[in-house]
């Protein structure tokens, strides 16, 4: 019996093992991850009003997992062997017939004084951080804002730190506290969010407007430090920094001789492929992929990646020919926690509605329809 080796237990790699049983039923398939749960990063914006708790977002694997006949490698990928036929774990060896790599990318943490920001999209631990911080507030300003991997356009993930900035002004509201907190949103580009696209990122400099946040636009940042943010155009004052850096490829990356982006990412073909390495693929925000700058590091993008992935790994377990490419798609709806904006980019065009509270109820219905298929 052929077997096909997953590393990771998020977006991609559920997705990846998920379509490798339907489409197989005998081939084996074994997940490589440090714990048998999927936490449902989209809806960490929900954390800091209550609308979910931690226990809402993590999701226990080990029902899905027997339902589909998955074995589970519980440890920490640290390296490959024999051309990726063996993964090095933190609880030994998993030997395979082909590999994909799905275990996302890391944040780059090289900013002078980044340790005094918050990082929400780390997981649970960092946005209770962020809630606990929001609610000892007494008054003050909350700078919240991203930037993106400089060699690598396309390592960025933005989006959340929008709805995060909508939806603490939404609270704050919500509480009678907005008067005394003010929102200070920053980016090193002068248009922000335009791999959303221009209609995008008019409606989202909008509805910073409408709202009263101020802005902070165009200047390359310098660091942080306790009080305020620095950049080479000046400095502003911030008594919490909430602050998403670019992604960069995982550090087990460094001990193995996959070939590696400028960002350094793992790098692949159309197909998902891992070039020059024989049934080694990748999906989702471990690997570069040729497309657009705009391709985002998503749940979305990454679903469809790991799709692509395992159809090809299988077509050429049986002898065939990878022949199958993935859709560049840019789906979300910017959440502020009683509306939600919806944005659709393609290579042939793209929308952005203005918000909508059906869009709100939209998200959260899309969160319990995604997550029925791992309880």
């Amino acid at each position: 019996m052929k077997r096909i080796a997953i590393i990771g237990t998020g977006f991609a790699a559920l997705s990846a093992a998920r379509r490798l049983r339907q489409l197989d039923k005998q081939v084996g398939i074994t997940v490589i991850g440090p714990r048998p749960e999927l936490v449902f990063l989209p809806s960490l914006i929900w954390l800091p009003s209550g609308k979910r708790r931690a226990e809402d977002l993590r999701i226990p694997l080990q029902n899905f997992f027997a339902r589909n006949g998955i074995d589970f490698h519980a440890g920490e990928a640290t390296g490959l062997e024999n051309g990726g036929r063996t993964v090095l774990t933190t609880a030994g060896l998993v030997d395979n017939d082909g590999l994909v790599i799905a275990c996302g990318g890391r944040f780059i943490k090289k900013l002078p004084g980044i340790e005094h920001a918050i990082t929400p999209c780390e997981g649970i631990a960092a946005v209770e951080r962020l809630r606990d911080a929001v609610q000892a507030m007494q008054g003050g300003t909350i700078a919240l804002g991203f930037a993106g991997n400089p060699n690598e356009p396309s390592a960025m993930r933005g989006g959340p730190i929008f709805e995060f900035l909508f939806g603490l002004d939404t609270q704050l509201r919500r509480e009678g506290r907005r008067d005394r907190i003010a929102l200070t949103f920053f980016n090193p580009m002068p248009n922000p969010g335009n791999r959303l696209g221009e209609k995008a990122v008019e409606r989202l400099l909008g509805e910073m407007q409408r709202r009263g946040i101020s802005t902070y636009l165009g200047h390359k940042l310098a660091g942080f430090e306790p009080g305020k943010v620095n950049t080479e155009g000046g400095e502003f004052a911030a008594d919490l920094i909430v602050f998403m850096p670019g992604l960069t490829g995982n550090a087990w990356f460094d001990n193995t001789d996959l070939p590696r982006s400028p960002g350094g990412l793992i790098k692949a073909d159309a197909q998902c492929r891992v070039e020059g390495k024989e049934r080694v693929y990748v999906a989702g925000d471990a690997g570069s992929f040729p497309g657009p700058d705009w391709m985002p590091k998503q749940a979305h993008m990454a679903d469809l990646q790991a799709e692509a992935a395992v159809e090809n790994l299988l077509a050429e377990l049986a002898g065939g020919k990878p022949e199958k490419t993935f859709k560049v798609e840019l789906l979300c709806i910017v959440d502020s926690l009683d509306s939600g904006m919806l944005v659709k980019r393609t290579p042939e065009g793209g929308f952005a509605l203005p918000p909508l509270g059906l869009m709100h109820n939209a998200k959260a219905f899309f969160e319990s329809w995604y997550l029925r298929r791992y309880r």
